[in-house]
């Protein structure tokens, strides 16, 4: 086998992620001094741009050519003018002209159902298209911001919950932290052991929310989705002494092909869930689909917006605009990542994850907010840096608490898997932060401080849970 030379191997390891922090940082400061104007009539989206050969004027004008009109001096007054791309402004970073901001507005007129509505599909297809992307003189191009005019943001649904309504649904104040899990295994469980799954999840009043894992498929012949419903649905019922007043969201997982799509939501419908999880990223237009079959119902499922592949879309789409689109189209749900120290498990991080949570939480003109799931390496020694964060930021309302692996993976001693345990440890992670005790403790040393509070407290399900998730502590 040929070796690669020193040259080669140094660009196989550039880090295309810092690079990326630091652009955001240099974008975000940029857009603060100067923000995309909202214009009634247009959509203004905002690129980063760098190229070959062209200068950022020349290309802004290919962009509105080939994206809207396909005419370079159309008709003063004319229709075709009305249906044409105009560049709002240019910001150039050096002295090429080649690389900087540009951002044009897209005129609604080219885009606008007869009854004044739009879809998320619509303006991806126009301000994400191909002459955007595809062209090889775009060394790097990035969609990453777009502004939407209040008349066209109100004819979206947005999320038929959010996060008031979750609580209104499963009966928690305000101020109460929600958190939910998901069932393990992930793939390869008949019905009845989801029921039993959900049955153990719901015996625990801690969760209002309990999800199917995106690798159980929906049209299996051993564990078709509407059977899972029925066997999740029961299960509920047979723990519902236990949980009092408190409900509970169960979503089974649908992501589906476009053609199969709609045949597992019925089957989910019909079976009685009172939430659905599907991802939209590989097939457009899902969430708008699901939102608009189910809003006439007296109490419509929840829908958890899934992001399996935003990841490969993230690159060129920023990640918030993608959340804001989905957040219009109806997403009641939607994970960022979890506050953790040291290097980030999951994207996004930094400013990205701020941006994305503020998009799915800011408000909007008619549209609810998304609630935000904290999830991806959530656990019992980083709850509390998550509760701090929300409470601090005002995000309590929120947020959802999703813990998987922590909950479901914990041992116990006979050194079989045991759910239960893992709940009871969260919620002594949970006691411990209310008591404000480790307020003061840097996010570095959070966990082992914990550990060593589990340990003299004799708080056996955390301190198990902990040598479990930090193995290195001990």
């Amino acid at each position: 086998m040929t070796a690669l030379d020193a040259k080669t191997l140094d660009w196989m390891w550039f880090d295309a992620d810092a690079r990326d922090v630091r652009l955001r940082e240099i974008i975000t400061q940029r857009l603060a001094e100067r923000p995309p104007p909202v214009i009634d009539d247009q959509i203004v989206a905002t690129y980063f741009l760098a190229l070959r050969t062209v200068r950022l004027e020349a290309a802004a004008k290919e962009i509105a050519y080939h994206a809207t009109s396909g005419t370079w001096q159309p008709p003063a007054g004319s229709l075709l003018e009305a249906c044409t791309a105009r560049t709002v402004a240019v910001d150039a970073w050096d002295a090429t002209g080649r690389l900087g901001l540009v951002q044009i507005a897209f005129p609604l007129k080219m885009l606008l159902h007869p009854d004044g509505h739009l879809t998320s599909v619509d303006i991806l297809h126009t301000v994400a298209g191909p002459v955007i992307f595809d062209v090889y003189d775009r060394q790097d191009a990035r969609l990453v911001a777009i502004e939407l005019p209040e008349t066209v943001i109100r004819t979206f649904p947005g999320p038929a919950h959010g996060p008031l309504g979750l609580r209104e649904q499963t009966g928690l104040a305000a101020d109460e932290p929600a958190f939910g899990t998901i069932l393990k295994p992930t793939a390869g469980i008949t019905p009845e052991e989801v029921g039993q799954l959900v049955e153990d999840a719901a015996r625990c009043p801690l969760f209002v929310f309990v999800k199917e894992d995106e690798n159980l498929y929906p049209d299996l012949d051993y564990s078709p989705v509407g059977r899972r419903v029925e066997q999740a649905v029961a299960g509920i019922r047979r723990a519902a002494a236990e949980r009092g007043k408190r409900g509970l969201v169960f979503a089974p997982h649908i992501t589906a092909a476009p053609h199969e799509f709609e045949r597992m939501l019925d089957q989910a419908l019909d079976a009685g869930a009172n939430g659905v999880m599907f991802s939209e990223s590989f097939a457009g237009g899902l969430v708008r689909l699901a939102r608009e079959k189910m809003k006439r119902l007296p109490s419509p499922p929840a829908i958890y917006g899934h992001n399996a592949g935003i990841g490969v879309r993230s690159r060129h789409i920023w990640r918030e605009v993608l959340d804001l689109l989905a957040r219009l189209d109806g997403i009641d749900f939607r994970q960022t990542a979890p506050v953790k120290p040291g290097d980030p498990f999951l994207k996004p991080y930094g400013q990205e994850w701020i941006a994305s949570e503020h998009v799915l939480s800011r408000p909007l003109p008619g549209i609810k907010p998304t609630t935000i799931v904290r999830a991806g390496a959530l656990d019992q020694g980083n709850i509390g840096l998550n509760l701090a964060d929300a409470e601090q930021r005002g995000l309590t309302s929120h947020v959802l608490f999703l813990a998987g692996s922590a909950i479901n993976s914990i041992k116990n001693a006979a050194g079989k898997y045991d759910p239960p345990l893992g709940a009871e440890a969260m919620r002594q992670a949970l006691d411990v932060h209310r008591s404000g005790e480790l307020r003061e403790v840097p996010a570095e040393q959070h966990a082992r401080e914990l550990a060593r509070l589990a340990e003299g407290r004799g708080l056996g399900s955390l301190r198990t849970a902990l040598r479990q998730r930090y193995p290195n502590l001990t």
